[in-house]
């Protein structure tokens, strides 16, 4: 793999992530208890044998900056091995910042004419998934292929959301649409392509647009020799609330498909705040346990069901939580009833309040687009005032304070946040 450079997208905003993702770039989003939904990329490459890696690096960027720290965690250190971030080179004007996918590598060209790679790998950071990338370059390599896109076959209602191709003989792509809004077409892009050095340079170059979906890819189809990479193990974009939380409930589900002990999926263990000074998590005397993830430093006193808890949780005597994810350093208190709850880390729910337990068919007035299943989303540092109830598909500002709330109640569908963020 040493003819191969990565290049990892990992800039986006993730509006879709509402307030998940705030104050974070998405990949930096903590997932499944200890880990971040980059580590599963960063993991893939690193036992794949690919030592270059490239972070392209855009909104709010500081925690996966830390995060990352110069690569070791997951064995990118030496002398021909690393992982480099590259932020845009943002000037006076708006448009110095990446305009899109293929903007984003064309800004970075230099990069890759630096280290004179055969092919060049390009990845996305929000995904979780498992994969090997050494047969794609093999398939890609026997196919005299100018690209080679991963694919997968997908649900008929999720075609809308990704870039959906025919093959012909021998996995060629004759056809490509981009997020059609109707198609018989299940095969599904996974936003994992692998070029041809020289043919990239050269598109970047020739093909006016910035984005790979909507102007490389259907240049290169119509050109030139593209092939599909059948992929039939566990993906899931995590794009948005609900599958952020469907994914992390699959780790719960041995039949799911997720195996983070196979998939030797790393993580930074000595990021402040994470597992480096973790001691193990405790199941006090009268707590309950079912179904759950529970991680280093958790103290649980009351009863957790069907969740994932982050390090450093605390569930308190007469608490419940079910059905949700929880992130670091949380806080039930006594008698709180938590149910399809997303909480963020260092939220504090106090003594008897009610999230998610009821209120069902009412969408966020203010986000019905990224909220409308019974979830509810509480961003970090929010507190939650003792004996409120918060019906479901409400939407709690990070750092929201008590005196933001109404006496007792909060509507389903409802969004609170403190004044300046009004």
């Amino acid at each position: 793999m040493r003819d191969t450079v990565v290049m990892l997208l990992a800039g986006g905003g993730g509006t879709r992530l509402n307030i998940l993702a705030k104050l974070r770039a998405k990949p930096a989003v903590p997932f499944g208890g200890m880990y971040r939904i980059i580590d599963f990329t960063l993991s893939n490459v690193m036992n794949s044998g690919i030592g270059t890696v490239a972070v392209l690096t855009q909104y709010k960027p500081i925690s996966l900056m830390n995060h990352l720290g110069i690569g070791e965690s997951w064995d990118m250190t030496g002398r021909t091995r690393g992982v480099k971030i590259l932020p845009p080179r943002t000037g006076e004007r708006d448009s110095d910042w990446y305009r899109g996918t293929a903007d984003a590598i064309r800004q970075n060209i230099e990069y890759i004419h630096r280290n004179e790679p055969k092919q060049v790998l390009i990845l996305s950071g929000d995904h979780i998934y498992g994969m090997d990338y050494g047969p794609m370059i093999r398939f890609h390599a026997e196919r005299k292929a100018d690209l080679t896109i991963a694919m997968m076959e997908v649900r008929p209602e999720e075609t809308r959301h990704f870039g959906i191709a025919r093959t012909g003989e021998n996995g060629r792509v004759i056809e490509w649409r981009e997020k059609p809004i109707e198609t018989d077409s299940r095969l599904a892009s996974m936003g994992i392509y692998v070029f041809e050095t020289g043919y990239l340079l050269r598109a970047l170059q020739a093909v006016e647009g910035n984005d790979f979906g909507n102007h490389i890819i259907p240049s290169a189809i119509a050109n030139d020799r593209v092939f599909a990479y059948p992929f039939r193990g566990y993906w899931k974009d995590v794009g948005t609330l609900q599958a952020f939380w469907e994914a992390n409930r699959d780790l719960l589900d041995p039949d799911s498909g997720i195996d983070l002990e196979e998939w030797r999926v790393r993580t930074n263990l000595e990021e402040i705040g994470r597992l480096g000074d973790r001691p193990p998590a405790q199941i006090l005397p009268g707590a309950s346990v079912s179904e759950s993830l529970v991680s280093p430093g958790c103290e649980i006193r009351g009863e957790v069901i069907r969740s994932v808890l982050s390090p450093g949780v605390m569930v308190a005597k007469g608490a419940r939580v079910e059905d949700s994810v929880i992130m670091n350093d949380a806080r039930i208190d006594r008698g709180a009833r938590v149910s399809h709850v997303i909480g963020d880390k260092q939220v504090w729910i106090g003594e008897g309040a009610e999230l998610g337990t009821w209120g069902a068919g009412t969408p966020n007035e203010e986000f019905p687009e990224h909220l409308s299943t019974g979830l509810t989303v509480i961003g970090k540092q929010a507190t939650v005032p003792a004996g409120c109830r918060v019906g479901q598909n409400s939407i709690l500002f990070p750092f929201l304070r008590k005196d933001r709330f109404p006496l007792h109640e909060v509507p389903p569908g409802s969004t609170l946040r403190n004044e300046e963020d009004e």
